[in-house]
């Protein structure tokens, strides 16, 4: 018998992943044209989360290997000017497993917001669970549409996490919302 795990989902995964991340960095903005922009500027969004890959002293987790996990991520956006800012993040997540699901985690996320032009948003956000853990979260954003009411993102999260006697984690995650 064949003890090696199937690849199949980690290999579509991965392959997903770059394949979005590029292209979301290497495409312009399009969408309607820059308006003068007055500060300081306060926008919401609201988004879809999807964690890939969970590294840790184990092997690496993949989301689908058991259960599916989803967070719903939703903030507010303080702009002091086109480069620096402040948001507050709340992400409630869901987990499916074995044919039931429920909000397993809740997730508070403050942070700085840091402008890097041509559509491009670091934002640095310390994390607070109800899981009992805790860390920090860098995230890459990418608007890429914009329309008059609203702009369209994909954003690459990579929590760090610590405590609640676990071992230290790393995951990536892709996540795709709207800002308005």
């Amino acid at each position: 018998m064949d003890n090696q795990k199937p690849t199949g989902n980690k290999e579509t995964f991965k392959k997903a992943f770059i394949l979005i991340f590029l292209l979301s960095a290497l495409l312009p903005e399009w969408g309607a044209a820059q308006q003068p922009v007055t500060y300081p500027k306060i926008n919401a969004y609201v988004g879809i989360l999807h964690p890939l890959v969970t590294y840790s002293s184990d092997e690496p987790h993949y989301n689908f290997d058991g259960a599916y996990v989803i967070g719903m991520p939703t903030g507010i956006n303080i702009w002091k000017t086109a480069k620096i800012g402040f948001s507050m993040e709340f992400v409630p997540l869901i987990k499916a497993a074995n044919g039931t699901s429920k909000m397993s985690n809740f997730l508070f996320h403050p942070g700085a917001l840091f402008g890097l032009g041509k559509g491009f948003t670091l934002a640095t956000r310390a994390a607070f669970e109800t899981s009992g853990r805790y860390g920090l979260t860098p995230v890459i954003n990418k608007i890429v549409k914009k329309s008059q009411g609203c702009s369209y993102f994909v954003a690459v999260p990579v929590p760090v996490r610590f405590g609640n006697d676990l071992p230290a984690s790393l995951t990536i995650g892709i996540q795709f919302g709207i800002v308005f």
